[in-house]
């Protein structure tokens, strides 16, 4: 399956902040950059932070 980006134009360098949830509440950020295009290709670099967040209590 493809993930889907919203907002974020297919343009190289182009960047967007997602946060993923898991199941006990804690988030982890993600940077989502695009790396290239190749017609209506769009490919995407994506670096997790290094640390998530723990759950609100």
């Amino acid at each position: 399956m493809t993930p889907v980006v919203k907002d974020l134009v297919g343009k190289v360098g182009n960047t967007t902040r997602c946060e993923l949830t898991a199941d006990d509440g804690s988030t982890l950020g993600v940077s989502v950059t695009v790396s290239s295009v190749d017609g209506d290709q769009v490919n995407f670099d994506v670096k997790a932070d290094d640390t998530a967040s723990p759950a609100a209590n």
